[in-house]
């Protein structure tokens, strides 16, 4: 079972990965680098607490797990 931390360390590195991204596409549609740095900055903090608690979720779920063998 993943800690907490660890949980939060996966949401926070995936979100780079997909801020980085949605700074380009911003960038691209917009043309200005301001905007395109505060639609980042927004999501960057509303989707690292979504995949963190999704994480979460999914952890009380036992959907395709395989059961512990002693």
């Amino acid at each position: 079972m993943d800690t907490h931390s660890r949980s939060f360390a996966k949401a926070l590195s995936w979100r780079v990965t997909g801020t980085v991204d949605t700074i380009i596409i911003s960038l691209i549609v917009t043309g200005s680098i301001k905007l395109a740095a505060a639609i980042g900055v927004t999501e960057v903090i509303t989707k690292s607490l979504l995949h963190y608690f999704h994480e979460r979720a999914w952890l009380k779920i036992p959907y395709g797990r395989k059961a512990k063998t002693v």
